[in-house]
């Protein structure tokens, strides 16, 4: 194992998906001699010419079409969208085409593409550069949304994600690229699908997607020291999403709490709290499942009010102790 920050493993990621397959190659605004617009796709271009690692027009909808049609002629390419705030410009190709194209062919067509970009606010970017909206496309029958939280699970996804032979949303928060974790030197996927126990506890679970399991964490050193022992669930892929994890989680502390970063209104937070509600892991509850998650509002550009939009370690631990009291 190695230390790396997230930026650098989700580079290295990619970097080995180019190697391994002639297939793969990237696109993006930036992505070529500029390096992307945080750096993930620095050097690459230098290593694997202009051919594979493709600068195009600003236009959001022209990079989701031509990974849509490249996928199609058996290309695999990893688009980069600037900020995922313009994910929305892609919506057309994305959801009318890439993700229903399977399904319309009667499945003898396959779309093996990742469209990947930073998400989420702590920069001061405001209100059209820091929005977290991953679960919008967990709406779509036939996408795929990964958002992984170490850099561990983003060097892993992002290979599963390459490999894999549907449309793949990948969601990357920027507060995350400059994190570091261990990561091995040897090839290795993390499933699609799967949850992570990031920290194991007795008296709550705390369901903790992105940058929000970072901040899951702080909180539980901190409850720690008052004899509170949190659990810690990431997700990891919110579709397909491993209720089976989650549930048993549930089942062994009785108690649950949901944290997201994006808005609260029909955040992923509320379809893991109903699908928590409709199983078996119900029974076991001993208190009604929390939900916390951003505030119903733009985020603001003034740094205070932007820290407030969203939940922090504070925040955390004060739901915490609510639930359990």
């Amino acid at each position: 194992m190695a230390e790396k920050l997230y930026i650098e493993a989700l580079r290295e990621g990619l970097r080995e998906e180019l190697i391994r397959d002639k297939n793969v190659f990237i696109l993006g605004e930036d992505v070529g001699l500029y390096g992307g617009a945080f750096g993930v796709t620095k050097g690459l271009f230098e290593e694997f010419g202009e051919d594979r690692i493709i600068d195009t027009p600003i236009s959001e909808a022209a990079i989701a079409g031509a990974s849509v049609g490249a996928a199609l002629c058996g290309m695999r390419p990893v688009a980069e969208i600037m900020f995922f705030d313009f994910f929305t410009i892609a919506m057309d190709q994305l959801v009318n085409q890439g993700a229903k194209i399977r399904y319309m062919f009667g499945g003898k067509a396959q779309v093996p593409m990742v469209i990947r970009g930073p998400m989420g606010c702590g920069t001061g970017a405001a209100a059209q550069h820091s929005q977290s909206f991953p679960a919008v496309f967990a709406h779509f029958p036939g996408l795929k949304v990964v958002m992984p939280s170490t850099a561990y699970d983003a060097k892993g996804l992002i290979k599963a994600s390459i490999r894999d032979n549907n449309p793949v949303v990948f969601a990357e928060h920027k507060l995350l690229y400059w994190t570091k974790g261990e990561v091995p030197e040897e090839d290795y996927i993390v499933p699609i699908g799967k949850a992570d126990i990031k920290r194991q506890g007795k008296d709550i679970t705390v369901v903790a997607g992105s940058i929000m399991v970072q901040r899951a964490l702080e909180a539980a050193k901190e409850l720690e020291k008052e004899g509170i022992d949190i659990e810690v669930v990431d997700p990891r892929t919110l579709k397909p999403l491993d209720l089976p994890t989650i549930a048993n989680s549930v089942k062994k502390t009785g108690r649950v709490m949901i944290v997201e970063d994006d808005p609260i209104y029909y955040g992923w937070g509320a379809e893991i709290a109903a699908q928590i509600a409709g199983s078996e892991a119900f029974d076991y509850l001993d208190a009604p499942i929390k939900r916390l998650a951003g505030l119903d509002i733009p985020i603001p550009y003034n740094p205070n009010l932007e820290r407030h939009a969203v939940p922090q370690v504070e925040n955390i631990i004060q739901g915490v102790k609510e639930v359990l009291a």
